[in-house]
């Protein structure tokens, strides 16, 4: 399993927090945690941006994937909205969550709570080559949504 070493800064506000990480040897994901002061309430249908207290530095060549907790998806409806939000190499500010209230429920967020994971992963840059014919042929052709039924 390849290991990469980001620089990483906690802010005030995420003072006495744990730094995120695997809850298991197999995870993917690192747990992110509220770095809210008290209790925020987020209603149903809507969203709010939940601050970590935390800064990195990805090394370019890789990126922060903040991905969805399936148990608040399960459990509550609440998930990240912009999932995978994105975290690039070159951003230094404070990394946040935007959560969304899918669920019938007002949901609270308390400090500490487990919200979001992070998982980093190697970026690849696509280079566009412009074709004046034809693209490969391939068995799906151009079928788009729901062209093999529901």
């Amino acid at each position: 399993m390849k290991k990469v070493k980001i620089p990483l800064r906690r802010l005030p506000h995420a003072a006495g927090l744990p730094l995120p990480q695997y809850m298991t040897a197999g995870a993917a994901g690192m747990d992110l945690l509220a770095a809210v002061e008290g209790e925020i309430t987020i209603r149903p249908g809507g969203f709010l941006p939940i601050p970590t207290g935390l800064q990195m530095a990805l090394p370019e060549g890789y990126e922060g994937q903040i991905r969805p907790r399936s148990g608040l998806a399960a459990r509550f409806g609440v998930t990240v909205l912009n999932a995978p939000g994105t975290i690039d190499s070159d951003y230094r500010g404070e990394v946040q969550v935007i959560l969304v209230n899918h669920g019938p429920a007002d949901f609270p967020v308390r400090r500490g709570d487990r919200i979001a994971q992070l998982v980093v992963a190697e970026v690849v840059r696509g280079e566009w080559q412009e074709v004046t014919g034809d693209l490969t042929a391939t068995a799906r052709g151009e079928g788009g949504f729901g062209h093999t039924g529901v």
